[in-house]
């Protein structure tokens, strides 16, 4: 279980919202199912076959018909009709329930980053992994919202003249680069994509994020509900500092993936500094990650 001295998201809490939005994915779960496409055009990149799969997180589905053996994993069992999944797996997403050298692949598409021990998750995934399995994840990194982060911290402290958390901290790829070496991935790779969202006001991105089930779980967020000044106070500066020419808002969502491979004798060897000739890397345009460099942005 997670050290309570490292505990950032409130699990009830995030229970609680996932539940909630399980109806409005279809409207509103479009950076999921993005981020599924991408992970899913990673893995037609590796020419191999795998038999056990798990999936982290359900809201978005993964073509049965085309990975076979897939079990997917999630806090909530209300996700589980939606998907049609049957070979479903509840239990707390801080402590994965799974004995060693399981699945040949696990992928992640946005579950990640509401875990409260990432480093230990990590640990786990690999473990649960075969020799010379593949783990692929799509998470949110550090530039996510950082338009709504900036309005409603100014907009707080104008208001209130004190401030709480309100948008998550999201780790960058420098981070996850070192905490997949951290956990005991080979050859990994690391990159990350910005998507940019425009809407006609504020309150339709907090609607957005609502019912993706991405709202604020943070454990030190403000128990009290939102000042109604507060919040036109922020739309405003919204407006003020991060409106396109055409009036419309522009919201920033970093999606940082993550490739790694649990270690086994017939993998790559590191080569001399300069002399590799092709590279998954090169395939993808990104950036690989080796025991001895740091990512770079």
């Amino acid at each position: 279980m997670p050290n309570n001295d490292i505990l950032v998201f409130d699990t009830k809490r995030l229970n609680q919202q996932r539940e909630r939005a399980q109806s409005k994915l279809t409207d509103h779960g479009f950076l999921i199912d993005w981020s599924r496409d991408q992970l899913l055009s990673r893995l037609d990149i590796i020419r191999r076959e795998f038999e056990t799969v798990l999936q982290l997180g359900n809201r978005t589905a993964l073509d049965k018909t085309k990975i076979k053996g897939l079990q997917t994993l999630d806090i909530s069992d209300t996700i589980l009709p939606i998907h049609h999944n049957e070979d479903f797996i509840l239990c707390d997403q801080e402590w994965l329930p799974f004995d060693k050298d399981r699945y040949d692949l696990i992928i992640s598409p946005l579950h990640l980053h509401t875990i409260n021990d990432l480093p230990g998750a990590l640990t786990q995934l690999k473990n649960a992994l075969k020799a010379d399995g593949l783990f692929l994840s799509a998470i949110l990194g550090g530039e996510t919202l950082y338009e709504l982060r900036d309005v409603m911290s100014r907009a707080e402290i104008e208001v209130t003249g004190g401030m709480s958390p309100r948008v998550a901290p999201f780790a960058d790829m420098p981070q996850m680069g070192s905490l997949m070496q951290r956990a005991g991935f080979n050859l990994p790779v690391v990159d990350s994509e910005i998507v940019t969202v425009t809407y006609d006001h504020l309150f339709k991105l907090m609607h957005d994020l609502r019912y993706m089930g991405e709202g604020n779980a943070l454990i030190e967020r403000s128990k009290s509900f939102n000042n109604r000044k507060l919040m036109m106070r922020s739309a405003e500066l919204y407006q003020e500092l991060y409106a396109e020419e055409d009036g419309r808002l522009k919201a920033t969502f970093e999606i940082i993936f993550l490739i790694g491979w649990k270690p086994h004798e017939s993998q790559q060897k590191p080569l001399r500094p300069g002399s590799a000739k092709n590279r998954l890397a090169d395939a993808l345009n990104t950036t690989e990650i080796s025991a001895d460099d740091k990512a770079s942005h």
